[in-house]
């Protein structure tokens, strides 16, 4: 009797974990921290999980790329990094101080928008501490002696450059400018900067020797800025010129184009964001 009773319950068991297998209910088997789990496929269009130091194609003149980057002191992050061709995008810094706004606002405020990234610096009342200028619109005063600057001229180029090298003329024709501090990276060369070690979240605009534009976003406190700068020199991106921009809390990214939909919310509101439209 007893041994026809175990039988029973040996037989409902095993079915009972064949039905939980079948419905997926079962986690992965973990050995020490490792745990498996179902892969997901990445897609070049930018659909699924992305591949990692691979360059998808969103659009004519616009690719994405994601990276691991791991410094020499092993503090590592997955960066997000835009590149654009600047013969196919329109660029443009929106600036309101009265009404900051969400990285998740401003999306949608700004549709059809192919990237929006955070700007420069402000204070604490959403100043801006540099020179910006917002379709025409010149605000705040220029940084002199330090920091570098993105622009758009009334020809509709595009600039990045340092404001030491090149310091900002007011009688410039400028449509389109937001300051920040400091340049990381001139003729593909470290510069020199003070700056604490502090780890902190990080955003980034950059020219590569193509003349690419680039955004390239570290969203967790992972980087100080030397760590991010020499990331950034001893990368395969063939970077040019590099600024940092407002990071920490400020740090915030949206990707929109094909199926590639990505945002990277700041964790405070942003007056001053930069808008790439194709």
């Amino acid at each position: 009797m007893q041994l026809k009773y175990s039988l029973k319950l040996c037989l409902l068991l095993c079915f009972m974990l064949c039905f939980l297998a079948a419905c997926d209910l079962v986690p992965g088997i973990s050995v020490g921290s490792t745990a498996t789990a179902p892969s997901t496929s990445s897609t070049p269009d930018g659909s699924g999980t992305p591949q990692l130091n691979a360059w998808s194609k969103l659009a004519t003149g616009v690719e994405i790329r994601y990276e691991h980057w791991k410094s020499q002191a092993n503090n590592e992050d997955t960066v997000t990094i835009v590149r654009f061709d600047v013969r196919h995008i329109h660029l443009s810094v929106e600036y309101q101080p009265a009404e900051p706004l969400s990285m998740s606002e401003w999306k949608q405020k700004e549709p059809g928008a192919a990237l929006i990234i955070n700007g420069g610096y402000f204070d604490q009342g959403d100043n801006a501490t540099g020179l910006v200028v917002s379709n025409g619109q010149a605000s705040g005063t220029s940084y002199s002696g330090f920091g570098g600057m993105l622009s758009v001229d009334n020809q509709g180029h595009i600039s990045l450059r340092s404001l030491i090298q090149h310091p900002y003329d007011p009688n410039e024709q400028l449509q389109q400018a937001t300051q920040s501090s400091p340049m990381l990276v001139l003729a593909g060369k470290p510069t020199q900067f003070n700056a604490n070690a502090a780890s902190s979240r990080r955003s980034v605009v950059a020219t590569d020797k193509q003349g690419h534009l680039l955004f390239i976003v570290s969203p967790e406190m992972a980087f100080s800025l030397g760590e991010l700068q020499d990331l950034l020199v001893g990368s395969d991106l063939a970077i040019d010129t590099a600024l940092n921009l407002d990071g920490g809390a400020s740090t915030g990214l949206y990707v929109k184009m094909g199926k590639q939909d990505k945002t990277i919310d700041s964790f405070t509101n942003l007056p001053i964001v930069v808008v790439v439209r194709p």
